[in-house]
C-alpha cells in the first residue's frame, strides 16, 4: 500500500457534543486497503460501513450511522418521479454493508468494482462525513478537468479565501 498525506480529524460541533470524524485527503493505495488513519471512524464502534455507486463515476463509502439516515432520506422520495427513481437504484440499489477485517482491507462487491471500472491501483479521496474511492486514472483525469475551471469558479465561491 503506497501511503497519500491525507488527514482524518475529528470534530466537535459544539461544546459537549458528540464527537464526529471527518475524512480528509488523498491516499493512493492498492483496491481494498483502507489507511489505518480512517479505519476506526469509518466502521465505528459497529464494525460496520456501506459502499455504494456515486453519479460521478466513483464509490462512497459512509459509516453505516451516517448512512442510514441518507437512505432513510431517499427512500422516503417519491418513486413516481423517474429521476428520483434512477437516483435510488443507482444510491440504494447498489448500497452494500462491508466490514473492514483485522488486515485494514475491505471487499468491494464485483458489481461496485465493475461500475468504478476499479482495478489495483485506487485513490481514496476523503470528503467530510464519507470517501470518495476512484480508479486511480479516472481520478487522474477528474482532477485535471476539475482545476481547469473553464466555466470559471461557481458562483457560490466567488468570495470564499483559502
Amino acid at each position: 500500500m503506497a501511503g497519500g498525506n491525507g488527514d482524518m480529524a475529528g470534530a466537535a460541533a459544539s461544546a459537549g457534543a458528540a464527537r464526529r470524524t471527518v475524512f480528509r485527503g488523498v491516499s493512493e493505495l492498492v483496491l481494498d486497503a483502507i489507511p489505518a488513519r480512517h479505519r476506526q471512524g469509518l466502521v465505528g464502534d459497529d464494525g460496520r460501513a456501506v459502499v455504494t455507486a456515486d453519479h460521478g463515476g466513483c464509490l462512497l463509502i459512509y459509516p453505516f450511522a451516517d448512512w442510514e439516515p441518507i437512505e432513510a432520506q431517499l427512500m422516503g422520495l417519491s418513486s413516481f418521479d423517474d429521476k428520483i427513481r434512477t437516483l435510488q437504484r443507482l444510491i440504494v440499489g447498489h448500497a452494500d454493508e462491508v466490514e473492514i477485517d483485522a488486515a485494514g482491507r475491505i471487499l468491494v462487491p464485483p458489481a461496485l468494482r465493475r461500475y468504478a471500472s476499479l482495478d489495483k491501483r485506487v485513490v481514496l479521496v476523503g470528503q467530510g462525513r464519507k470517501l470518495e474511492l476512484w480508479d486511480e486514472v479516472r481520478w487522474q483525469a477528474q482532477i485535471a478537468q476539475t482545476i481547469s475551471f473553464p466555466d470559471g469558479l461557481p458562483a457560490g465561491l466567488e468570495g470564499l479565501s483559502l
